[in-house]
């Protein structure tokens, strides 16, 4: 184990931290639930960019977008790299050269014509389109399930005048005939081969939810009643003194009629999207103890960006760095080394995730990277000269290109956007960042500080932009 311990990689897209968090909603994460008290849960992780093209870039390669280049997604006509630079190290690389078995389920997202087979896995089952694929197809076949004659119930829709996004809608065919159970079968299949093998693993699990739509099936679809739904605190936005992009958002997104009576029903179909995931994850476990692989496997969950869902009156991401979508849940289970139960207060990101990998299998992290391990925090320490601050970007998607970049420290969040006024929030007095303080006067000395962090955070990881932001700053 303390050589070369398995690594099992389970990916979320689009999940909000607060979802399993103790203080956010009540939503059942069992799976979820039972990796924290086993484990350590990580109260700052956070996403370098919200978007799922360049986070998951970052994680694979510990790389901020800026310097492994997927700035955006990589399917739309918009796109800045079709693929990732097969240039970059990776950690399935590296455990691949080590000896490791590597293999690969779910959603890829990294590239239009790579798959993970490019980067280091072995082998790899799964699609990035929500268009049913072959394989699923006969998946459905053998629960007598004709996949073109599968008509969603309760469908809702964003009321884009030109191309209206499906938002949520229950899947009315069983639980183990969905892609997520499908998904979690074939991990538990690939562990089970992996336990009779004995060769040392890294199974990476990236299931496609809980992200837009909202599709899944009862008794999911109805587990939590839309009348029990308070609004989330960040509802009452009123765009009063921010980025004139957020509340063009409303319409870029077809949203901007929606109210709570709206929002309710959708955000309960997320919550069950999420409880559904948890309980596959609850599943994957228990697979881990019967076959006789939980002592030598190390776990770790997180996602590659967090959603709105209503939260500020907003659908699904974009040019805004709130905490509902930068703030992401991670936690780790390293049976006889982290803690059961322990919780870390100390900023890490997701592209910390492919150095730590790398360390906890006795192995060399690339030089040049951005990300650190975060191997010395799961073992229940924090080196004098961890930072006590967190660095994230985004350059616009589907609407041309939009550049921030965002400084937060345990207190103040600094926003700069390139286009339009920053923002400064404090989460003591505003932990739902509805004022922006930026030009208010008794802020001065913060906002200088803040501007100055963030040019020496750019500085420090060859930001392009960092004389550009200089000057504007100036």
């Amino acid at each position: 184990m303390e050589n070369r311990p398995n690594v099992l990689l389970l990916l979320t897209d689009q999940e909000r931290y607060d979802l399993s968090a103790p203080t956010g909603p009540t939503v059942r994460t069992t799976g979820y639930d039972r990796l924290q008290a086993e484990g350590m849960r990580f109260e700052r992780a956070y996403t370098p960019i919200s978007i799922c093209t360049s986070a998951r870039a970052s994680l694979l390669t510990g790389l901020y977008p800026h310097n492994h280049g997927m700035l955006n997604n990589c399917h739309g006509n918009e796109a800045v790299l079709r693929n990732l630079p097969e240039r970059f190290p990776t950690f399935a690389r590296s455990l691949q050269a080590a000896g490791y078995e590597t293999s690969y389920v779910g959603k890829w997202h990294v590239g239009r014509d790579q798959r993970p087979e490019h980067f280091g896995f072995d082998q790899y089952q799964g699609t990035d389109s929500n268009v049913l694929d072959d394989t699923l197809r006969a998946y459905h076949r053998s629960f007598g399930i004709d996949s073109d004659k599968i008509e969603l119930e309760e469908v809702l829709y964003t009321d884009h005048p030109e191309d209206p996004d499906l938002i949520s809608a229950t899947l009315p065919i069983p639980i183990e005939a969905t892609r997520t159970y499908y998904y979690t079968e074939l991990t538990i299949d690939r562990l089970r081969r992996c336990a009779d093998d004995g060769t040392p693993f890294l199974h990476r699990l990236d299931y496609p939810g809980p992200h837009h739509p909202y599709v899944v099936p009862e008794p999911y679809a109805s587990m939590y009643g839309p009348d029990e739904i308070e609004p989330w605190s960040s509802y009452s936005e009123t765009f009063d003194g921010k980025p004139r992009i957020h509340e063009l958002q409303l319409d870029n997104r077809g949203v901007r009629r929606f109210d709570w009576d709206d929002w309710a029903p959708i955000v309960s179909k997320y919550f069950g999207y999420a409880s559904f995931i948890a309980d596959q994850v609850d599943r994957l476990l228990d697979a881990l103890d019967e076959f006789g692989l939980a002592e030598d496997t190390i776990v770790v969950h997180t996602a590659d960006h967090g959603d709105f869902t209503g939260s500020h009156r907003q659908f699904n991401k974009g040019p805004l760095m709130y905490e509902e979508t930068y703030h992401i849940p991670l936690v780790v289970r390293w049976p006889e080394v982290v803690e059961p139960g322990s919780v870390c207060t100390e900023f890490v990101q997701l592209h910390d995730l492919m150095p730590t990998i790398l360390d906890i299998a006795g192995l060399d992290a690339p030089s040049g990277i951005d990300g650190r391990s975060i191997r010395p925090l799961l073992e229940g320490s924090t080196p004098t000269e961890w930072p006590k601050r967190v660095f994230a970007e985004y350059h616009g998607d589907e609407f041309g290109f939009y550049s921030q970049r965002l400084l937060a420290n345990h207190r103040f969040k600094y926003v700069h956007n390139a286009f339009d006024i920053d923002e400064l929030y404090d989460h003591d007095s505003d932990p739902h960042e509805l004022r922006n303080l930026i030009d208010h006067p008794e802020y001065e000395s913060v906002r200088h500080r803040s501007q100055e962090a963030l040019l020496e955070e750019m500085r420090r990881s060859d930001d392009p932009f960092l004389e550009w932001t200089r000057k504007a700053l100036t």
